[in-house]
């Protein structure tokens, strides 16, 4: 797994949101700085802390510049369940080959209770308009990850 580093060019992606609407990162760098954070599975405790953490604190993401996007492997069908359930204010993709994902370099090799498997990780990437990324997020609990986000936006002069 090869994952992405400050400094480099984010590849630029489309893919079908929770409406199954197409969205590409480039329109989205159009409007703001995005932080494109990659989370394992919809409607999960962990993503679902996550998410809604996220929800909670997206006025102030948005009043340093910043709109979220979360990506995972599920079908658009599932990520509207979980905009809706959990009433999530910001836009959700469906990398479900998970081709971005290993573009990120985020997709690989996990262990979780004596299992091997091929998954997603959880690391969020902030991304400037110009499409190099700024910073990349590889070390928070998932209730703490819109402190570790804010604090360092807040603090990145």
């Amino acid at each position: 797994m090869q994952t992405l580093t400050t400094g480099q060019q984010a590849p630029d992606f489309t893919l079908p949101d929770q409406r199954n609407q197409l969205v590409s990162l480039s329109k989205l760098l159009q409007q703001s700085k995005v932080l494109v954070y990659f989370y394992p599975k919809a409607m999960t405790p962990g993503c679902t802390v996550q998410a809604c953490a996220l929800r909670d604190n997206q006025a102030s993401l948005a009043e340093l510049g910043v709109q979220v996007v979360g990506i995972s492997t599920d079908a658009p069908a599932r990520l509207a369940k979980f905009v809706e359930r959990d009433q999530l204010n910001f836009t959700l993709l469906g990398d479900e080959d998970h081709q971005v994902a290993e573009q990120f370099g985020v997709w690989g090799t996990k262990k979780f209770m004596g299992k091997v498997y091929d998954g997603l990780h959880r690391l969020s990437f902030l991304i400037n308009q110009d499409g190099t990324i700024e910073h990349v997020f590889d070390k928070f609990k998932t209730k703490d990850h819109h402190q570790v986000v804010l604090d360092y936006l807040k603090h990145r002069q």
